[in-house]
């Protein structure tokens, strides 16, 4: 990935916004990544837990098929980008899980505080795999440079806002 300072990155992002893109397949793809990652992690525990090996074979093959689906959405893996982009899905998952687990336990704040973080990674994965941000010079960024009127959110948090502005799932 290019080198971008705070101001370029700005133009970039400002760019972005000025388009709507229509993610609808790649985010319901990015769905169903979640959960073959979700259905790994529970053939996993299923087979450590009653010793039947064949839970890792459908692991397996889970596996397989999450790593095709993956390369659609994931299509410039520079250095781990693959290895953060699946990472990144699947704490977003976790994290709908147990705030939805929270909702049925009535523990509403809880729960909208996991919806938030699961939402700042799901964007973190889209921004990350849209190019919108390059990861070397995030480090970089003084928070304050991408919205001096907003100095309570965090660099994740403003590229969150921005991923909500500039894509519409819903343009058919």
């Amino acid at each position: 990935m290019e080198k971008l300072t705070p101001e370029e990155l700005l133009k970039k992002l400002e760019a972005c916004k000025q388009q709507a893109l229509d993610l609808s397949l790649d985010e319901d793809l990015s769905v169903a990544v979640m959960n073959l990652i979700s259905l790994e992690e529970h053939f996993f525990f299923t087979g450590a837990k009653t010793g039947k090996p064949s839970y890792y074979d459908l692991l397996d093959q889970t596996r397989t098929m999450r790593k095709e689906l993956l390369a659609k959405l994931v299509k410039n893996p520079e250095g781990e980008v693959w290895c953060i982009s699946k990472h990144l899905l699947a704490a977003t998952m976790r994290l709908l899980e147990v705030g939805t687990k929270y909702m049925g336990q009535n523990k509403k704040t809880e729960a909208a505080d996991l919806f938030a973080k699961a939402y700042t990674l799901y964007s973190l994965f889209w921004a990350l795999n849209l190019n919108m941000i390059d990861v070397s010079a995030v480090k970089q960024i003084d928070e304050r440079q991408l919205n001096k009127t907003d100095t309570k959110k965090s660099v994740l948090d403003r590229i969150g806002d921005l991923v909500k502005k500039i894509i519409n799932c819903c343009i058919e």
